[in-house]
C-alpha cells in the first residue's frame, strides 16, 4: 500500500460520510472541498479524482467498502498517525471546536489509534462539525449584497468590482482572467505580508509580475496590486482563495508562478526565512512536488535567500 492510496481512501471515507444522510447542497459541497482539500500529499491527479468522487452520493455498500479498506489500511502506527494529524487540522480549521464537538474528535482518536469499526459513525460527527464551523465562518463575512459571493471566494476580486463600479479605475479584461488575477494577487500579496510591513520593493515586483506574466499594462497592474494589498489580511480565507487558484491554473503555470513569489520575497534584498516557509505552505496547497519548490528557491542566489 503507498501512502497516497490510504490519504485517498481516508478522504473517501469522511466523503462517504458528509453524505451519509444523503443529501448535500452546492455551498456544503464546496465547504466540504475546501476541508479536503488540505488533506497532505495528494498530488493534482489525485485531487481532481477525488474532487470528482465528492460531486456524487456514496451509497451504502460503497461506504461500507471504504471503512473496511479503511480499518485494513490502519495497520502501522505511521498511518495512523497521518490520520490523527489530519483529524487535528480538520478540527480546528474555522477556530476552535465546542466542547461538544471536543468529546466527538476524541471519540474519533481512539477509533483511530485502535483501527475499529466504528470509525464511520464518529467519523460523520467530525466532518459535519467541521463542515458547519465552515460555513458558519463564511457566513460571518460582511455581506455586500450583490458581491457576496465575491467576497467569499475570491476578495481581491470583490474589492476591485467595488472600486470600478465606483469609477475608481478602469479594466478591460475578460471576466475569467480577471478572476484569475486577483487570486494571483492574493497569493502575492499573501507572500509580502508575512513580515507585516509590505514594502515599496515588494509591491513593484507584483507589479512587474503581473505585466510580465499576465500582459497587463502598468497600471492595470498596479491597480490589481494595491487592491490585493489592501484586501488581503488576517481574515482572507486561505482555504477557498488557493483551492480556487488551484482550479483554474495547469501545474506548469502554478511552478512559473513559484519563481515570482520568491522574487516578491526577495524584492527588499533577501527572502526571509518565514517569507520561504510561507512559499513552501502554498506550494504544498497547490500540489506542486517539493522538487518544483526547490527549483523555484534556487533561482534566487545565495545571498538572496535566508538558510
Amino acid at each position: 500500500m503507498t501512502e497516497a492510496s490510504y490519504i485517498l481512501t481516508l478522504g473517501k471515507v469522511l466523503i462517504a460520510a458528509a453524505w451519509a444522510d444523503g443529501e448535500i447542497s452546492n455551498h456544503e459541497l464546496n465547504c466540504l472541498k475546501d476541508l479536503l482539500f488540505q488533506l497532505p500529499g495528494v498530488t493534482g491527479r489525485e485531487w481532481a479524482s477525488l474532487e470528482m468522487y465528492i460531486d456524487a452520493p456514496v451509497g451504502a455498500a460503497e461506504r461500507e467498502r471504504l471503512v473496511q479498506q479503511l480499518n485494513e489500511m490502519m495497520r502501522s502506527a505511521r498511518d495512523r498517525k497521518l490520520a490523527l494529524q489530519f483529524l487535528d487540522q480538520l478540527a480546528t480549521a474555522d477556530g476552535t471546536p465546542t466542547s461538544d464537538e471536543e468529546v466527538i474528535i476524541e471519540a474519533m482518536r481512539s477509533e483511530i489509534k485502535g483501527a475499529s469499526v466504528g470509525l464511520f459513525g464518529v467519523a460523520g460527527n467530525v466532518i459535519r462539525g467541521a463542515m458547519n464551523r465552515r460555513e458558519d465562518a463564511l457566513q460571518a463575512a460582511p455581506n455586500r449584497e450583490n458581491h457576496f459571493e465575491d467576497y467569499i471566494k475570491n476578495k481581491v476580486y470583490y474589492g476591485i468590482q467595488r472600486r470600478l463600479e465606483q469609477g475608481q479605475a478602469e479594466i478591460d479584461l475578460p471576466e475569467a482572467r480577471l478572476r484569475k488575477l486577483c487570486l494571483a494577487g492574493g497569493l502575492m500579496a499573501r507572500v509580502a505580508h508575512v513580515d507585516q510591513d509590505v514594502t515599496q520593493a515588494e509591491l513593484e515586483a507584483m507589479v512587474s509580475a503581473l505585466m510580465a506574466g499576465w500582459d497587463l499594462t502598468q497600471d492595470e497592474a498596479r491597480f490589481v496590486t494595491e487592491v490585493a494589498i489592501s484586501e488581503i489580511g488576517p481574515d482572507m480565507d486561505y482555504y477557498r482563495l488557493t483551492r480556487q487558484f488551484f482550479t483554474t491554473t495547469g501545474e506548469t503555470e502554478r511552478s512559473r508562478f513559484l519563481e515570482v513569489l520568491f522574487k516578491i520575497a526577495a524584492a527588499d534584498g533577501m527572502a526571509s526565512a518565514a517569507e520561504i516557509e510561507e512559499i513552501r505552505t502554498i506550494a504544498n496547497t497547490l500540489r506542486l512536488p517539493h522538487h518544483q519548490f526547490i527549483d523555484a528557491k534556487i533561482k534566487l542566489s545565495r545571498d538572496q535567500r535566508a538558510n
